[in-house]
Order: C-alpha cells, then sequence, then structure tokens
C-alpha cells in the first residue's frame, strides 16, 4: 500500500488524487478495525488479528501522506486548504480513534471469551 508523494511539484489534479488516497486508505483503516470487532464477537481471533494488520497498514500508509502534506507546507500555508483536504483530515483522525478503540474492545472480548465456554 505504498504510495509516492511529490506535492510541491503536483499539479491540481495530482494534489487531488494524494488527497482522495488519504481518505482511500483512512476509510480502510477505519473499515477494517470495524471488521475485526466484529470478528472478535465471533471469537475469530485469526480474522481478528489479520484485520487489525490491514487496519494499522492502512493507517499507516494514510499518516504517510499526512506527515509529507505538512512536511511540503513547512507551516507557511504552500499547501491549499480545502473542503476535501479538512475531510480527508477527518477520516484519518476518525480512522486512528477507531483502531484505538477497537483495539481496547478486542482486548475485552478475549478476556471474556477467556472466562466463558464458546456456545
Amino acid at each position: 500500500m505504498e504510495t509516492t508523494i511529490n506535492t510541491m511539484n503536483d499539479s491540481a489534479a495530482e494534489m487531488e488524487n494524494r488527497v482522495m488516497e488519504l481518505i482511500i486508505f483512512s476509510g480502510q483503516a477505519r473499515s477494517d478495525a470495524m471488521e475485526a470487532l466484529r470478528a472478535a464477537r465471533g471469537r475469530q481471533w485469526q480474522t481478528v488479528d489479520v484485520l487489525l494488520a490491514s487496519a494499522s497498514e492502512a493507517a499507516r500508509c494514510a499518516h504517510r501522506i499526512q506527515t509529507r502534506l505538512i512536511g511540503d507546507d513547512e507551516g507557511m500555508g504552500k499547501i491549499p486548504v480545502n473542503l476535501i483536504l479538512v475531510h480527508a483530515q477527518d477520516h484519518l483522525m476518525n480512522a486512528m480513534l477507531c483502531r484505538d478503540l477497537v483495539e481496547e474492545l478486542i482486548s475485552l472480548h478475549r478476556d471474556i471469551a477467556a472466562l466463558t465456554p464458546q456456545v
């Protein structure tokens, strides 16, 4: 899930593609985390682990894009802030929070499963 970013020389269309990648990777991270939680309810631990790893990788890809955008901006307003960029940032922050909370909930599911027989 690697992406190449060169925002300083990007055309407007290429910049839009980078922002869309940020949204896509963030959405994938959130979706995988939620699927992992559903799998945890069913005690499908192997699936849980695969989905959490996928969520982490997608989040890393999104975070790399975000970090590069921040670096390219240099706090100087070099990257135009528009509604779609704000939307992308919202997606990333929601995905990161979702994954953190899902990990905690899955930990609880594992603890409960260890104490109760599977029905």
